[in-house]
């Protein structure tokens, strides 16, 4: 039940009210605990066992490493009970046809790639301008070195310079720990329907009401709702922005398979007719699933699909279908409602942007609004943030399609030659095919960019958006070159400092 305070002009941290759990919920109650907690705020999440959880998605990026650590939440106690597995990068196949580029592997880059990444880069210009050397992103980075070797991210003890990773997880577990280890921290769990939202004189929310006829009062209210968008859209009118023009991903077919016991501490992204799929490997089992057009492919059509590339032809094993509405609320926080998780928005999970877009959101709303005196001061701010935020995004997601280099289907012949890009984007590609500074360019199209000009390096060279091959030359006399060989025996020898990842029982 909402406070009242004492003086009208003494700032006090909010009563938080949050609609849904799942990983977003959780995560975003768990966060604005642990900022506002100490203070005297409360925070309870209303959650229906009725409501299914989505979980799209079972990898992160680093930031959930970071969550866990701010949250004081050790490996050891969360990653067995969510069937948790390493993350190194991405081992993107497939979309791209030409020779020697048919795979990349984009890496969390830690500090040992502080001092191959100079080489790279290098590297990349010169063969931008059509000089023969070796850049693709494979030879330059620690992770995928890692990864290949199927290596955890735990060093030596000699050795002072883990890489940056994320996890794979089973999503629906994940909220359940968070749940768990929540209520037992003092946030309060309430399984119950809302039936209906009360509003208070002035508009903002005042109180959710269950259909058992219980009334749940709060300061802010956080929607975590999903695609329902309940509060912010549903109640409060806060307008869609749908990335449908620029992205043409609005399905996703999913199934399980037993994993074989050993395998890479990677996700894989492969490119299929009109789409791509993702396998990730999880202690319990692998996820698979496949992101595709409806525009392009039927539903049986991509479950056929996807049940060949896993070899589950055949097989009993019912398929699961997900829809998917791609883009962003207009205000991520409008009124006293902060919109999280599917209801704040949704891009497809190609780069596992997801939870990173939940805990950004969650720790600069908590900041925000702190520093304006738990008032609306910042409000505007942090809106244009968030969605510059969700622009930057979309962006590198739509350059994966929009770079590809496929020639077999319609879906990507489409992809390659559709111009519906921001000006950022189109900024970004201009620099790179006229031989301009990456890092200057980064720096000029996003405020905020929320991918390193590495991964730009990364997605850009793997592809290997350089000159044709007969046009590439052979390096002049004195030309300085970065030595791959020299670099590849570096990371060898760093390599050796870390285990190998162990096996787990199929």
């Amino acid at each position: 039940m909402a406070r009242s305070s004492s003086s009208p002009d003494t700032p006090r941290p909010p009563d938080v009210v949050v609609l849904g759990g799942g990983s977003a919920g959780w995560i975003t109650a768990a966060l604005l605990h642990k900022e506002w907690g100490p203070l005297g705020a409360s925070v309870t999440v209303v959650e229906s066992p009725e409501i299914g959880i989505i979980g799209v998605g079972e990898g992160s990026t680093p930031q959930l490493k970071a969550l866990f650590d701010h949250l004081g939440i050790a490996e050891a106690d969360w990653m067995a009970a969510c069937d948790a597995t390493y993350k190194l990068g991405i081992r993107f196949s497939g979309w791209s046809e030409r020779d020697g580029h048919e795979s990349y592997f984009h890496p969390f880059s830690g500090p040992v790639d502080l001092h191959t990444q100079p080489g790279f880069f290098h590297n990349c210009a010169l063969a931008r301008r059509g000089t023969d050397v070796p850049a693709h992103p494979d030879d330059w980075y620690l992770a995928r070195l890692l990864a290949d070797e199927g290596r955890g991210p735990q060093a030596a003890d000699s050795f002072p310079f883990p890489p940056s990773y994320g996890y794979h997880f089973d999503a629906y577990k994940l909220g359940a720990f968070l749940r768990d280890w929540s209520v037992e921290r003092g946030l309060v769990h309430r399984e119950a329907k809302v039936a209906s939202v009360e509003r208070a004189e002035h508009g903002d929310i005042a109180a959710l009401l269950t259909e058992d006829g219980d009334r749940i009062a709060g300061d802010i209210f956080v929607d975590c709702s999903g695609f329902r968008a309940l509060l912010c859209q549903q109640e409060l009118g806060v307008a869609f922005r749908d990335f449908g023009e620029n992205l043409f991903n609005d399905r996703a077919v999913v199934m399980p398979t037993q994993h074989g016991g050993v395998f890479k501490p990677q996700t894989e992204a492969v490119a299929m007719r009109a789409g791509w799929r993702w396998s990730i490997p999880l202690t319990s089992r692998t996820g698979n699933g496949y992101v595709y057009s409806s525009r392009y492919l039927s539903d049986e059509e991509a479950e056929a699909e996807l049940r060949e590339a896993i070899g589950m032809t055949g097989d009993p094993q019912e398929a699961r279908f997900l829809k998917m509405k791609v883009g962003r609320v207009e205000q991520t926080w409008h009124r006293n409602c902060l919109a999280a998780g599917l209801a704040q928005g949704f891009i497809e999970p190609l780069e596992a942007t997801a939870l990173h877009i939940v805990i950004s959101t969650a720790m600069e709303f908590a900041q925000a609004y702190r520093q304006g005196g738990f008032t609306a001061q910042h409000r505007d701010i942090f809106n244009t943030r968030t969605a510059e935020r969700y622009e930057g995004i979309r962006d590198y997601i739509v350059a994966h399609y929009r770079l590809n280099r496929r020639t077999d289907t319609q879906y990507w012949r489409e992809n390659a030659g559709h111009d519906r890009l921001s000006d950022s984007l189109k900024a970004m590609m201009t620099a790179w095919f006229t031989h301009k500074d990456m890092s200057e360019a980064l720096a000029g199209a996003y405020r905020d960019a929320p991918y390193p000009v590495m991964s730009w390096h990364a997605l850009l060279a793997g592809y290997g958006t350089f000159p044709p091959a007969d046009r590439m030359k052979a390096p002049e006399q004195g030309l300085p070159v970065a030595d791959v060989k020299e670099t590849r025996a570096m990371l060898q020898a760093c390599a050796a400092n870390f285990s190998p990842y162990p096996a787990i029982s199929p």
